[in-house]
């Protein structure tokens, strides 16, 4: 959306059909009066009349807010919020230089490549006098007395928010709602589990929040384009398909990160992610606040602990963490995993438990990528991925110069081989084409004693690119034209113009191996490849005690006590260090205590947003070790701008 425009009083605000883009087939008519001026925010120019009514789609989460979708309100929240605060409130020991390079105002870091700058964006640096004018605009005054905003009809500026209990957001999100209420704002906190607000069917999934506080993930590469994009809004008649639970339907900003995704020249996603965070801080579909550092801290005496920047899960070594003396390391989870199926529970916890179960494919530590289970990266320096030129003609399923997948036709914008940018006027088109053979080590071997095999490969992919397995996002599989598998791997033909910027990555989003145990036989005698995808969510099996070819395997888990995981003496890496290692679930006001107690022997970011007094004289004191890294992990809190 590149233009704003003002509609006067009594102008009807009608619900943009951009940003409505995946509903239902079904049509109602649909007239909403708005007695005062509305900003809204589209690319064509909108007539201004006394009564408009307008067709719009039927279906779930189509009906505006009453608050979060008038921006007016979302840039007021954003100018009421003070970030510097917040992050002093979790990171009191950083120095004031080092808590304000973490403040964020765009969804990526100022220290990263894609940054646009401020001087490119919208930044709503603190200022609660902004705010409280712009609620003015929007119609919430503030009586003589009162603490909190009403309007006209006496209703008060009320949002629910919600987050998990996790320590350092409970710390935070105090500060928050004292923040908001300064500005005449009720902010109602809501901490809730991590498995209900990370679950497959409730939380996040659903878009059950009106505010929600949590974290993305840093990751190398800036990526975005399930979160930022149209089709990426999820819904009940999309089978909840995508990350943009804001509803946020920006045209422009929904071409550039699909541009930003594909293609290997980041010259061309440089500007494309600029124009999409433009976008994006002009219309405050959410606020980010601040990025986190990794904090951890561990026993004094526990080895080969090595947490590195730009990696994700600390687990890529734990066949090398020992405590001399012990055979046992005990690691401290504040949050339970909802389930062991990441395709569904994607949440950190249960993708650092599963990678204790499953090994990793890659890893990247201090944001270099290197091979794991894989045997190479297949880059196109490697020799194992090609980028080929491809004759394309009318019809041929392709990806058109923003990425988005579709049939050959007149008018649609293609990238040819050349580079060169053209509308596709008939006849046949030179286009680029990705070829990548990924290669896992030839002695994997489930934790069972079988061998992996091509079936295993096979069967991943089934899974993963069904409709009906629960996954949230298909972009990598509808990028495919073609698979060939092998005993020890695959290799992928790209559709004519992908050009993934992270081709030489495996298909797992979490960067697990691309297997599946086919051979398993379930307690009900089925052979698990021939069980449904839509089955899959619920097997005790997958969700409960998966079988994996990493270091260790999950013998027990003791809902609501504990994981208890034993050494896998077929794991590709060798025989690990430490015979047993068992995952407690602790509540975060003992999780300091029992670490110095020498009950836990490790607590990781998911536990500590910073470190503690407390944790800092122990370290001193060399009870413990601290280790404190920069992170590409951020917090946010996000507006969900419609109602089911």
């Amino acid at each position: 959306m590149s233009r704003q425009k003002l509609l006067p009083v009594a102008a009807l605000w009608t619900v943009a059909s951009l940003l409505l883009a995946a509903c239902g087939p079904q049509t109602i008519i649909q007239t909403v009066e708005v007695p005062k001026e509305v900003i809204v925010t589209q690319q064509v120019e909108v007539p201004v009349v006394q009564t408009q009514v307008v067709e719009v789609q039927a279906g779930s989460f189509t009906r505006p807010h009453p608050l979060l979708s008038d921006l007016r309100v979302r840039q007021a929240l954003a100018y009421c919020t003070n970030k510097l605060e917040l992050v002093k409130s979790v990171y009191p020991f950083l120095d004031e230089a080092s808590q304000e390079k973490l403040v964020m105002d765009s969804f990526l870091p100022s220290f990263h490549w894609a940054y646009a700058g401020k001087e490119n964006i919208a930044v709503y640096d603190f200022d609660p006098a902004k705010g409280a004018a712009l609620l003015e605009e929007a119609g919430w005054t503030l009586t003589e007395g009162a603490t909190f905003r009403t309007n006209a009809a006496g209703d008060e500026l009320a949002l629910k928010f919600t987050t998990t209990t996790a320590a350092f957001r409970q710390t935070w999100a105090a500060v928050y709602q004292q923040q908001l209420e300064a500005c005449g704002v009720r902010l109602i906190r809501l901490h809730v589990p991590a498995a209900w607000l990370f679950g497959d069917t409730t939380g996040l999934a659903h878009r059950d929040y009106e505010m929600a506080a949590y974290a993305f993930i840093g990751q190398p590469d800036p990526g975005g384009q399930t979160t930022y994009a149209c089709d990426q809004i999820p819904l009940p008649e999309n089978n909840w398909l995508g990350q943009n639970g804001m509803g946020w339907c920006n045209p422009l900003a929904s071409d550039n990160i699909k541009l930003a995704n594909n293609t290997l020249l980041r010259e061309e996603r440089i500007p494309a992610y600029r124009a999409v965070q433009q976008e994006f801080t002009k219309d405050v579909p959410m606020i980010p606040l601040f990025n986190r550092t990794d904090s951890y801290a561990v026993a004094a005496d526990l080895e080969g602990f090595e947490p590195a920047p730009g990696q994700q899960w600390v687990t890529y070594n734990a066949h090398e963490w020992a405590i001399p003396g012990k055979d046992t390391i005990v690691y401290g989870f504040t949050q339970e995993p909802a389930s062991m199926f990441t395709l569904v529970e994607s949440g950190k916890s249960a993708v650092v438990a599963n990678s204790l179960v499953q090994g990793l494919a890659w890893t990247s530590l201090n944001y270099e990528f290197a091979p794991s289970a894989l045997k190479q990266l297949p880059t196109l320096e490697s020799g194992l991925s090609t980028n080929n030129d491809v004759e394309v003609k009318e019809g041929d399923k392709v990806a058109d110069a923003n990425g988005n997948i579709a049939e050959l036709a007149a008018g649609m914008t293609l990238k040819t081989a050349d580079g060169e940018t053209v509308a596709y006027s008939g006849g046949t088109v030179t286009m680029k084409q990705l070829v990548s053979k990924f290669e896992y080590l030839d002695n994997l071997t489930w934790s069972d004693g079988t061998p992996v095999s091509k079936t295993d490969f096979e069967l991943k992919f089934k899974i993963d690119c069904d409709r009906e397995s629960g996954s949230i996002s298909f972009i990598t599989c509808d990028q495919i034209q073609n698979i060939e598998f092998a005993d020890n791997g695959y290799t992928i033909t790209t559709l004519p113009g992908v050009q993934a910027p992270l081709y030489f990555l495996t298909f797992d989003a979490t960067n697990l191996p691309d297997i599946y145990p086919a051979h398993l036989v379930l307690s009900d005698g089925r052979k698990l490849a021939d069980v449904p995808a839509s089955e899959w969510a619920t097997l005790p099996e997958i969700a409960e005690t998966p079988l994996g070819i990493g270091p260790y395997v999950l013998k027990e888990w003791v809902k609501g006590e504990k994981m208890v995981f034993e050494a896998n003496p077929f794991y590709y890496g060798g025989e690990p260090k430490t015979k047993n290692l068992i995952v407690f679930f602790i509540t975060a006001e003992n999780a300091e205590a029992q670490l110095i107690g020498g009950q836990v022997d490790i607590l990781d970011d998911t536990t500590l947003a910073g470190i503690s007094e407390t944790l800092k004289n122990a370290g001193d004191a060399g009870a413990v070790k601290i280790i404190i890294d920069p992170s590409a992990t951020w917090e946010h809190i996000d507006f969900n701008m419609f109602l089911p």
